[in-house]
């Protein structure tokens, strides 16, 4: 319960009104950075996008917020369902398999139009995803596509002092799919979710600094010491 009071109050913030970002993926962009990427030899960035395009973008459990003028049983936050589909007061299943986020839109205007009349309908997919480690509140998140990953950290409350950001990591399903420098320039850069081609249940993992690197500094510390007491003996003398 704590964990979804959690979510619903960071949907206010993250899926809120979008200035200057970058649109989500069309399915032409993605095949030709797939293309891209193939000639690179990125096989790990080629895996992604592949994904996306065979399964689309969504999965069990993700959420999106609807609004259509006039109809407030359908004006919701609505849960995909485990056969990645969502269910309409009114109208029934909508199956989104396949479907990417940037033709979200496209569905659910023409499935609106069969049963009403020019409807005006907003829609916004949201990624949950599990932020964890050395943050201020770790959990899950809900966060609009379109904003950076750097926005996640934000809405857990920011990294704690001991975090290690030269160890910040995306895993999904227990393997890394984003490390090292190029993550960090893209955090840099503030790449969106959708750029990064994350999707629900991908955790952004944020480690602490580990005993080697305290050891090192404790050490640093301790041979400091004789040095400074034999400086003192030095000068006594």
């Amino acid at each position: 319960m704590r964990t979804i009071l959690r979510i619903l109050a960071v949907l206010f913030v993250i899926a809120g009104p979008l200035t200057a970002q970058v649109p989500l993926a069309t399915r032409a962009r993605l095949q030709t950075e797939l293309a891209r990427l193939d000639r690179a030899r990125d096989a790990q960035g080629a895996s992604l996008i592949r994904a996306r395009l065979e399964h689309g973008d969504f999965q069990p459990g993700d959420r999106i917020l609807l609004r259509v003028d006039g109809e407030a049983q359908l004006s919701d936050t609505f849960t995909v369902g485990p056969t990645r589909e969502i269910q309409l007061p009114q109208i029934g299943a909508v199956s989104l398999d396949s479907l990417l986020r940037g033709e979200l839109k496209d569905r659910m205007q023409t499935t609106l139009n069969r049963y009403f009349r020019s409807p005006v309908v907003t829609v916004t997919p949201l990624v949950t995803m599990l932020v964890e480690g050395e943050v201020a509140r770790p959990g899950f998140y809900a966060l609009a596509p379109e904003r950076p990953l750097n926005d996640a950290i934000s809405a857990a409350g920011g990294l704690s002092q001991r975090a290690k950001t030269s160890g910040l990591r995306v895993e999904r399903s227990g393997a890394t799919i984003w490390s090292g420098a190029v993550l960090r320039q893209a955090m840099g850069q503030g790449s969106s979710l959708d750029q990064l081609n994350l999707r629900a249940g991908d955790r952004l993992v944020v480690p602490a600094r580990g005993d080697s690197e305290r050891s090192i500094r404790i050490l640093a510390v301790l041979i400091s010491i004789p040095v400074a007491a034999f400086t003192v003996s030095r000068i006594a003398h």
